[in-house]
């Protein structure tokens, strides 16, 4: 008997109203203080201006956008150099908009050669899974531009491969007799992970992939990966196929990412528990590592059931195996994979000393002095905001000293005060709670269970905490908090996340104290609040309700996703909201902002086709090149010619003079 989970183009957008379903589903259950649900005011959410002391900067040839703190000099006040755009409401928009000035053209897509051999794309999606292995996985996201030390006209971009659609099959997510069809899991292995394409600039100054090269290369769901850190052989990552827990096979959800100073790329495990199913009820209520992430008890994982054919993904103890089996196969999962693009033989790192959550990206930010430390939201709703401190500090004198820094270091989570203070807790065995008394017999066990150790700390649960991103001015961290419908029910009201149904979102920021990384204190702020502006009314001619008016300075959004700040420190800002939804009628398609941080002035540069999401975002050294990926779209894009299968694509974004982007 054969029947369909999701048919092909036609039932896109109902597909990823699915995966929203499944990534949507709050796990967190822990208490938290009662601020007697009250909704503060808009003055008083804003209160406060943006007064630190400011740092100057200079950069760092191995990562074209990684700054490190400097003397203190005056703020800069970023100009914004263009006319804003307006919303795309029609149903059936299906290009790149952007702002007079400026040209959008498609870059990379899904199905574009990677690897030296690599096929044609077929339109008829009749590639096999072999072929898929050397070509652009589907789904672009997080992604960052590598210079070439010796050349900043050439360099690597390295791309994250998310997902999958129904598109990537003739005939979408197909069960026979219950069970899929192995060749059709193996092409959605191949089309998840990271590509590594080399660019440069031709002859005419415009940029251009590379192919074939020698750099190029593609990494999946069946790459072999290195377990470092503190998980390294340990037993609570043992399997049947693995019984050293010293390599894994394959990267999942790669959503947002990280870089280091020196020259490598960090990919982020997200939404993976929906990949993996226990159906041992009383087994999966006594482990934390199951229920607290929320993997599936059905016979089916939530996401494409691969359980059902690929053993790996079927995390029901067996007792008669070793280490029972796969039991433990999503403890593998959720971390931090550490990728050299130079080196294209290397193996990939799984870094386990950051913890494990599902992870949107990992941000940088570098004190003048060395001090180091990497940013994370727990893509969730309710779920926390981290950072990572690494023990050493990095010497840029020598950086490649430092490739093992990585594995040592400690791990914290956010607890936002309602007074706009803040303090970044500890996660070590043996503190605050942190025992085998409590479920935690060692360090492992709080880095397995990062969420399970941030409850029993007290954080702050957050409304779906997403991407990162650090003023190079004064390392200002910015965090996105996409949105919350449950906000005001399931998770009670404070001053950071203060509006119930939450469906438009925030951005927040953090001044660490005296600008260090490595601080424990904090003050925040709310940066914007997403939504309408007051007074605008619906589809019906109503006033909109209160809980979906923002105060933006400019023009209006909805739930910020991927966050980026540039050289001169304008904040760019992409969206991530379902267009169908009748709430955002007044949004249109989803778009791409940039902001001043100083004034909050925000206006609108780019809007994408029907369905797609904004994401990814990376720049030339010089910054007269910008790259964004158009995720998922709807209908036909790059080819919007209302046929054709739609691409993920990476958009190459120039001005019109070849001056800097934004200016």
């Amino acid at each position: 008997m054969k029947n369909k989970l999701s048919m092909n183009k036609p039932c896109v957008s109902d597909f990823h109203q699915q995966m929203s379903a499944h990534d949507d589903i709050a796990i967190n259950t822990s208490a938290e203080p009662n601020l007697n649900q009250i909704v503060l005011s808009r003055r008083q959410m804003l209160k406060g201006s943006l007064n630190a002391a400011a740092l100057g900067f200079f950069g760092l040839n191995l990562s074209s956008n990684l700054v490190f703190a400097a003397g203190k000099n005056n703020l800069n006040i970023p100009f914004i150099g263009f006319n804003s755009i307006q919303p795309q409401t029609d149903p059936g928009f299906d290009k790149v908009m952007v702002a007079d000035g400026y040209q959008a053209k498609a870059f990379f897509s899904w199905g574009d050669p990677v690897e030296t051999g690599a096929t044609d794309w077929k339109a008829d999606a009749t590639n096999s899974w072999q072929e898929q292995l050397k070509q652009a996985g589907q789904n672009h996201d997080g992604m960052h531009f590598f210079a070439f030390p010796d050349d900043h006209n050439r360099g690597l971009m390295v791309i994250n491969h998310e997902y999958v659609n129904p598109t990537l099959h003739q005939d979408g997510f197909t069960y026979v007799d219950g069970k899929r069809r192995q060749e059709d899991v193996k092409k959605e292995q191949a089309a998840h992970g990271v590509s590594v394409i080399e660019v440069k600039k031709d002859s005419q100054g415009q940029w251009q992939r590379v192919y074939p090269s020698v750099y190029n290369r593609r990494i999946s769901a069946l790459t072999a990966m290195q377990v470092s850190g503190p998980l390294a052989g340990h037993d609570l990552l043992k399997t049947i196929d693995d019984p050293a827990a010293m390599e894994i096979i394959g990267t999942l959800n790669n959503c947002s990412n990280g870089f280091t100073p020196w020259g490598t790329y960090l990919a982020c495990e997200e939404n993976w528990h929906n990949y993996f199913a226990n159906q041992d009820a009383s087994d999966y209520q006594s482990r934390v590592s199951h229920h607290r992430y929320g993997i599936s008890t059905g016979k089916k994982a939530k996401n494409y059931g691969w359980n059902t054919i690929d053993k790996r993904f079927d995390a029901t103890p067996n007792p008669a195996l070793a280490h029972q089996g796969h039991v433990n196969e999503p403890n593998r999962f959720g971390w931090v994979v550490e990728i050299d693009p130079f080196d294209p033989e290397s193996k990939p790192i799984k870094r386990t000393a950051f913890g494990r959550f599902c992870r949107e990206g990992v941000t940088p930010a570098l004190a003048e002095n060395g001090q180091m430390a990497f940013y994370s939201g727990d893509d969730t709703r309710g779920e926390y905001v981290y950072k990572f401190v690494p023990k050493q500090r990095f010497d840029k004198t020598q950086p490649k000293k430092h490739r093992d820094m990585l594995d040592h270091g400690t791990l914290y989570v956010a607890r936002f005060n309602d007074d706009g203070s803040g303090r970044w807790l500890p996660l070590i065995h043996g503190h605050s709670g942190l025992t085998a008394e409590n479920g935690f017999a060692s360090q492992a066990d709080v880095l397995v269970n990062a969420r399970a150790a941030a409850d029993q700390l007290g954080a702050t649960p957050m409304d779906r905490p997403e991407w990162a991103t650090v003023n190079p001015h004064n390392l200002d961290v910015y965090i996105s908090l996409t949105n919350n419908y449950l906000r005001g029910n399931e998770f009670s009201l404070n001053a950071a996340n203060p509006r119930p149904d939450n469906r438009h979102g925030q951005i927040i920021k953090i001044q660490e104290d005296q600008a260090d990384p490595a601080a424990i204190t904090f003050q925040w702020k709310l940066f914007v609040l997403a939504g309408e502006k007051a007074g605008t009314q619906n589809s019906d001619g109503q006033p909109v309700a209160e809980h979906l008016v923002g105060n933006i300075q400019g023009d209006i959004f909805s739930s910020p996703d991927g966050l980026g700040f540039d050289q001169d420190g304008r904040l760019w800002i992409l969206t991530d909201y379902d267009d169908d939804d009748p709430v955002m009628d007044n949004m249109g398609c989803n778009q791409m902002l940039c902001a001043n941080p100083e004034t909050r002035e925000i206006k609108r540069f780019l809007v994408g086709p029907r369905g797609c999401e904004i994401t990814g975002i990376s720049w030339s050294p010089d910054y007269t090149a910008m790259w964004v990926n158009i995720q998922h779209p709807g209908l036909s894009y790059p080819a919007s010619d209302g046929k054709t299968r739609p691409r993920s694509t990476t958009v190459l974004i120039t001005k019109d003079d070849g001056g800097v982007i934004g200016r």
